[in-house]
């Protein structure tokens, strides 16, 4: 967990240790895998499939608000070449206002 902790950091200052141990439980064996750990970000594939699951089911967006957000994330790990999943649905929580479905 301290290693996801550490890297929701890079982008939050004062991350919810609740609610990364909530996604780390939440993610749970697909961690355990370097292509599950990490969001492909280039892949409209996978971005859909966070669009209508993840987005959709935990953070209860529609279509359009879950595409928007997905796209500010990008955006923010840009600079990151293997965007950590973990990181990733933590930054959608947080810049959706949703992070209290998270815990």
């Amino acid at each position: 967990m301290t290693n996801y902790l550490e890297n929701v950091k890079k982008y939050v200052e004062s991350p919810v240790e609740d609610a990364v141990d909530s996604l780390v439980g939440h993610l749970g064996i697909a961690l355990e895998s370097r292509d599950g750990a990490n969001v492909a970000a280039t892949d409209p594939n996978e971005l859909k499939a966070i669009r209508d699951g993840y987005c959709n089911i935990n953070l209860d967006l529609d279509a359009d608000e879950a595409d928007a957000a997905i796209q500010k994330v990008c955006q923010i790990m840009q600079g990151d070449q293997f965007k950590c999943r973990v990181t990733f649905y933590y930054l959608l929580a947080k810049e959706t206002d949703r992070m209290h479905r998270l815990c």
